[in-house]
Parts: C-alpha cells; structure tokens; sequence
C-alpha cells in the first residue's frame, strides 16, 4: 500500500530556520503580517520576504495559494515558500492550503513554520492526501516526496488531533491504491486477498465463495460474473466497537473490470473500467479507516467482487435470473450489472445483520455524470434524517454530494412483461431508474441511502486534495457520518 508521507510536529525552534535543507514554508497573513518566523526569514533572506510582500504578485495571490522564493540567501533550503492563509482557516481552508504546500514541494523534504496558526493537523492532513503517487507500475518511479516537520506551538496536542485524521489519511490511500490498480493485477481473488489481511488491524473478514454464494440464492450475483475465468465472491469485514446496537452496513459494488458483457462498451474509453470496483474500493478504505482509529461503532463492510466479461458462458440481454430476495429480473442489458451485484449483497446484509442504517456505494451510471460531472455524487434515500445527515458529513470534508429524487413513476419504468422486474428502465433518468432499482431490496424499515459515485471515484485532472485518478472520495464523508451518528 502505498504510505502516506510522515509528518512530525515540534516546537517552534526559529534557530533551525538557516541550516533546514530541502524547503522551508512560512505563513503570512492576507494582510501581509509577519509572525516571529517570518520575521527570522526575511532578516536570514536578506529581506527577501519584505520585497515579495511589497510585490504585485503578493496581492493577486488568493489565500490559501503560495509562492515560492529560489535559494534565499543566508539559508541553506533550496526554496521559501509563503503561503498566504489567515491564523484561523476553517477546516477546509486549512487542508486545501497543506495541498498547495504539497504542490509546491514536490519531493522535496519541508519546513513548515506554523507557529500558533489554528488547524495546523488540517493543513498536515491536505499535505498528505495531495502528496499521494501511485507508482507500484513503474520501473522508474519519480522520486517519492519527502516528509515534512511541523514547527508549531503545543505539538503534543497538534500531533493527537492529527492521528486520527493520519487513520483517515491511510484509508483514502487504501481506497486510490485499489482504484487506481490495473484489472490483471487487482483480480477478485487479490482483492479477496488484500481485504483479508486487514485481520491484522482487528476486523474480522470473511470470504464467501461461489458455492457459498449459490446456497444462498444470489443468483443475479452470480449471473454476472459466469463469463468471467475470476471467481465470484462476497467479502464481509466486521467491525464490532460499540456496545449491543445493530451495525451501520456499507455495501460496496466491486466489479474488478467491466466490459459491458454481451452488451459490450464501445472500446474508446474501456481502460477506464479498471475502477467499476470504486464502491468496493471506498468501503475497503472505510474499514480500514474505522480499525485504525478504533472507532467506537459497529460498522459491518459487505463487498461483491465480480468481473463482468463477454465469454460463451457469459449473461446474455434477455436472460431471465432469481435473486437472493426471491424475486425475478429481466436482464435487458448486460451493462446495468453493478444493480445486479449490489441487490443480492443489500439482501443479504439485511437478513444476516439487520443493520440499523444501510449505504451502498456504486460507480453506477454514466447518468449522474451527464447530472452532476465530476463535482458531486449523487445521493438517493429513503430516509431524510439519514440523508441530510450523510449530506452534513460530506460538507463537513469538502466532499461534494447532491440529493436526487425517487418515486413511483421513475419505479414504473422497470416493469417486465415476463419477470418480476427489469434491469434497467430506458435512457431517460437513468441514474434514477438505477436507485428505484436498488430500492426494491431495501426493507421497509430499513434506512438506506445509495451513493452513485461515477463521477467522482476517478478524474482525468487533479483535484483540490488529490491527484489526477482516483480521488477515494467518500472515505472522508462516510468516516464523518460514523463519528456524528454511530458513535457512543
């Protein structure tokens, strides 16, 4: 996996400031007010700092962005960089401003003179998440970027507050390293693998195989991965730190690769069906978020691994499958599969763990990109308290989520002539058909949210905290969720 970049927190020690090698960041604020660091800065740098702030660029710089000042004088670092950011940033402004930092460090080790700034595990936990690279694939890798020490006051009580989110931190890793695997690589059985080892940090994981899987009745499962030499499987990860209460359950859809079946995708493009496992991806890098940080709350992650392929024996449109529930679905296209991945897994959750609240997580729809592009899931619920309260968390992190309608109409759409069911409802309201979809196996009182994340599991350019690829969005929002409402 790849690690996140270490971090230390010490005491301000302005004397470091001449002989710190690699980079060295310093804070102003907006209006150009220079903290004790600063001040030792500009007089080491031969006022340097003075004339950048009485520059042009210093006033059409945005808060929160930075620049940079080549091989100061009087100082061993290769660089200062000043980022311009308020002493007490709001959350958010203080991770994008650590992102910028990260941006402008490149590999290179830092020196980060925070002083009594607030936030400042905030801003550590920007640094980390934008300093991410996968690099597993390449025989030349880039140079990994160095780690950073935090000048600060009361590093003991910075360093607490930013453990917890360093958790967080090695969970999106842990979800953009699965996304972001090439399909021959992370195959069910790897992923199986990898989601097993996690038994170290406390979960208990349980794989369920094909045998398994067709006792119990999933045949709408099972029908999707039969064109495919990779074994269907069902992972279940517990995470028992509460007390007696029902577990929050999270259903990821994890389908390794996906060609469309019989119902082939147009090839331009195809590579990018590496990541149709991002649902699966993001509840992996929840519990292992939640292990880490031993959440007080039981969480139970449930996963379908599958690969959709076309083959002689694969699914094909027109084919009549029964799912765990019993009721009947008309495969009309054999590219609407994650739906058929994720009802027997929804079903299967709620009869063995009754959970006290259910989210599944899907990269579903081309639909809720054409909706929503890539600055938002979108959001679909039975229950409004659940709802507004996944909506609160994922403001909270910064991570972008819109609320969708459902009804009865959009359910109409579904109608079989010769099954209980279709599996897809037309063109029009596709990402809604997908949730009604869902929604016919979620128990009356079960609370249920289903997040289709398309547009926001991998992006073609970088982010405000990531990379260009896989953005682990999610992991973020739903640890928030877990925190604001499931724990004691």
């Amino acid at each position: 996996m790849t690690a996140p970049i270490a971090i230390d927190f010490v005491e301000t020690d302005l004397d470091a400031l001449a002989g710190a090698t690699g980079k060295v960041a310093i804070l102003i604020t907006p209006e150009g007010k220079l903290d004790p660091a600063g001040r030792r800065v500009n007089r080491l740098s031969k006022g340097a700092v003075a004339r950048m702030l009485e520059s042009q660029a210093w006033e059409k710089l945005k808060e929160g962005s930075t620049i940079s000042l080549g091989y100061p004088a009087g100082m061993a670092a290769e660089a200062v960089i000043v980022l311009k950011l308020r002493r007490r940033p709001v959350a958010e402004q203080a991770r994008k401003a650590g992102a910028a930092l990260a941006g402008a460090k490149g590999a290179a080790a830092l020196t980060i003179m925070a002083g009594s700034t607030a936030a400042i595990a905030d801003l550590s936990l920007g640094l980390v998440l934008k300093s991410y690279r996968f690099t597993d694939h390449k025989s030349k890798p880039d140079d990994a970027p160095g780690g950073a020490v935090i000048h600060c006051t009361k590093p003991e009580a910075v360093a607490a507050e930013a453990t917890a989110m360093m958790a967080v931190a090695e969970g999106v890793f842990f979800t953009r390293d699965l996304v972001n695997e090439p399909a021959n690589v992370l195959t069910t059985d790897d992923f199986a693998a990898r989601l097993a080892a996690m038994q170290d940090l406390g979960l208990d994981v349980e794989i369920l195989e094909e045998d398994q899987l067709g006792e119990l009745g999933m045949g709408a499962l099972l029908g999707v991965g039969q064109g495919s030499d990779s074994p269907s499987k069902v992972v279940v990860m517990q995470w028992r730190g509460g007390g007696d209460e029902a577990p929050l359950a999270l259903i990821g859809k994890g389908v390794v690769f996906d060609t469309g079946g019989v119902s082939l995708k147009p090839a331009a493009g195809m590579e990018d069906m590496t990541m149709d496992m991002g649902g699966a991806g993001v509840v992996a890098g929840v519990m292992r978020t939640l292990a880490l940080r031993r959440a007080r709350a039981n969480v139970v992650g449930l996963i379908g691994l599958v690969e959709n392929m076309p083959d002689g024996r694969a699914q094909r449109p027109g084919d009549v499958v029964k799912s765990m529930k019993g009721e009947t679905i008309e495969v009309i296209n054999t590219d609407a599969e994650g739906r058929l991945v994720l009802a027997d897994v929804m079903w299967y959750a709620q009869d063995r763990f009754a959970p006290a609240a259910m989210v599944d997580l899907a990269t579903l729809t081309g639909a809720i990109i054409i909706g929503l592009g890539h600055e938002n899931a979108g959001v679909f619920s039975n229950n409004d308290d659940l709802a507004d309260q996944f909506l609160k968390a994922a403001a909270t992190e910064g991570e972008g989520a819109w609320r969708m309608p459902m009804g009865q109409a959009y359910d109409d759409m579904l109608k079989s002539r010769i099954a209980d069911m279709k599996n897809v409802g037309g063109r029009a309201a596709g990402s809604i058909t997908a949730a009604q979809f869902l929604g016919r196996f979620v128990k009356d009182d079960t609370p249920w949210i289903h997040l289709d994340i398309a547009g926001v599991a991998s992006v073609k350019s970088e982010t405000a905290l990531a990379p260009k690829g896989a953005t682990g969005w999610g992991v973020m929002a739903l640890d928030r969720l877990v925190r604001d409402r499931f724990e004691g």
